[in-house]
């Protein structure tokens, strides 16, 4: 069994897409996230916006892998699962992570019945992602690396024949490198620091 170690996300937000259907307007965005807390700000400021709309429904999935996978789907006032869920639909359609959906609505003063509210932020939901750029991207470990300065050779010979991304480093006497590794190879990698003689190896959370 392989293991997986790519997800896909959006790059940058979306541009706004506007999806109409009897008078009411539905404007949709989606952002890039990476914790649950960027929800708040990009909701706040689309309240700010739109500060006349009557409901800001929306939905978001963060996490890399099956194991950290959260999600949330909120209706905001629309009849019950007749917003979110639609909304959580086509982030799983498109299997994309690390994103919120917002569709703003404005009442334009016709009921549409669940049937069309389901319709209607479903749409708006995938218009949005159509106007984004979905990119794939690697799920990596970070690991900290401590040795003497004596053995600053065998452990940068190590990181430059497997092309390994320094993402911090502190040379002095006693030295840290902290790298970052494809989940991939990140057991063979381990290993090989693991196997030289004063060096310490320890995964990050």
């Amino acid at each position: 069994m392989t293991l997986k170690d790519t997800y896909k996300t959006i790059s940058k937000p979306s541009e706004e897409v506007l999806f109409k259907d009897k008078n009411s307007k539905f404007f949709g965005y989606a952002f890039p996230i990476k914790h649950e807390d960027d929800v708040k700000e990009h909701l706040d400021t689309l309240k700010k916006k739109h500060h006349t709309a009557g409901h800001w429904c929306y939905a978001y999935q963060t996490g890399m892998d099956e194991t950290q996978i959260y999600f949330r789907a909120n209706d905001d006032g629309e009849p019950n699962n007749s917003a979110g869920m639609p909304i959580y639909g086509q982030i799983q359609s498109y299997i994309v992570t690390n994103v919120l959906i917002v569709v703003v609505r404005y009442f334009g003063g016709v009921k549409l019945g669940v049937g069309g509210l389901i319709h209607a932020y479903k749409t708006t939901a995938q218009m949005a992602l159509e106007a984004s750029k979905i990119v794939k991207r690697t799920i990596n470990k970070q690991f900290l690396i401590r040795f003497d300065y004596k053995n600053m050779n065998k452990v940068m010979r190590v990181i430059k024949e497997n092309n390994l991304k320094i993402v911090d480093q502190t040379l002095e006497l006693d030295c840290q490198i902290i790298i970052s590794v494809r989940l991939k190879e990140s057991k063979k990698i381990s290993e090989k620091f693991e196997a030289i003689y004063e060096v310490s190896i320890t995964e990050r959370d």
